[in-house]
């Protein structure tokens, strides 16, 4: 199974990063909006990503919850119909949560910078460092954390979970706040 090592953090803005990311990378980013739809999954994470040219990618991972690089696990299936695929997921399955993004994506050899704007969070960035096989999970921790210094992004910034999670805690809060009449 496909491996990376992935960082998440919390950011002011994306713009002063895009300068900073584009030096890094040596080449133009890729925009890209993500509309990701997680459904009830016992064994790790199962998210359908639909993009807006009404393609979309079906991707389960496994990743531990922790501040810093962690390792994940995942396998993709392309499709060429999002929206049905959506429907019956739902249906078997149910939804689990719905992240909507603006991605900017800067390749610096293999690793991903992705400057994300997600709908009802702000903004973030998400480090992708993609491992070979054979390749220690430490080699790629190393490399996330030499990115994310040369980012000036600082370790007290760093995110342990999903959007997905961030979301449903911040909804969670609000619903606790409008019971008490806040």
């Amino acid at each position: 199974m496909p491996r990376n090592i992935e960082i998440k953090a919390r950011i002011d803005s994306v713009g002063p990063l895009m300068p900073v990311a584009a030096s890094l990378s040596g080449g133009d980013p890729v925009e890209i909006v993500q509309d990701d739809t997680f459904f009830q999954c016992a064994a790790g994470r199962l998210k359908l990503r639909a993009f807006v040219d009404g393609t979309g990618v079906l991707i389960f991972y496994q990743r531990a919850d922790a501040k810093g690089p962690k390792q994940s696990f995942f396998t993709t299936a392309p499709t060429h119909t999002p929206d049905a695929l959506r429907d019956t997921l739902s249906l078997a399955y149910g939804q689990s949560g719905r992240v909507r993004k603006h991605r900017t994506l800067f390749q610096v050899g293999r690793t991903r910078i992705h400057l994300d704007r997600v709908e009802g969070l702000g903004d973030f960035l998400e480090l992708e460092v993609v491992l070979e096989e054979g390749d220690a999970p430490e080699q790629g921790e190393q490399e996330a954390y030499s990115v994310m210094a040369r980012l000036g992004v600082q370790p007290s910034q760093l995110v342990e979970c999903a959007y997905v999670d961030l979301l449903a805690d911040k909804a969670a809060r609000q619903e606790g706040l409008s019971k008490i009449g806040l």
